[in-house]
């Protein structure tokens, strides 16, 4: 999956994951509302028109209503784009990811021991 979202599409999706993976257009406006976003009725419908035209989202009809249904997961989302990231900035090196993240002081000694403790764990299984 080499799809890319802008930022205003991806808080749409966060809100339809954050429900379970569907939403109700009205459910989607309370959110970003909550969140004090501002947007228009036909900027919301938009975007979302353009999620379902990346085949991130399915539309499903339910009366007059609209139901939006994430069609890749969070977490599917999270790794294609780590991957491109990878691939792009550090030519595939997790290391050179993690080397940047340590040297730049982004990350703590805390989540580093939690990251070595979850590798040993999963070698452990593997």
């Amino acid at each position: 999956m080499d799809v890319q979202v802008s930022d205003s599409e991806l808080n749409l999706l966060k809100i339809i994951w954050a429900n379970g993976g569907t939403a109700f257009y009205a459910h989607i406006m309370a959110e970003l509302s909550k969140a004090g976003c501002a947007w228009q009725k036909n900027t919301v419908i938009t975007l979302l028109s353009r999620l379902a035209d990346k085949e991130m989202v399915k539309i499903r009809k339910i009366g007059r209503k609209n139901e939006y249904i994430a069609v890749v997961s969070e977490q599917d989302y999270q790794k294609a784009q780590a991957r491109t990231l990878l691939n792009k900035l550090y030519d595939g090196s997790a290391k050179g990811l993690v080397s940047t993240l340590i040297q730049g002081d982004m990350i703590s000694v805390e989540e580093y021991e939690e990251l070595k403790q979850f590798w040993e764990k999963e070698e452990g299984s593997g």
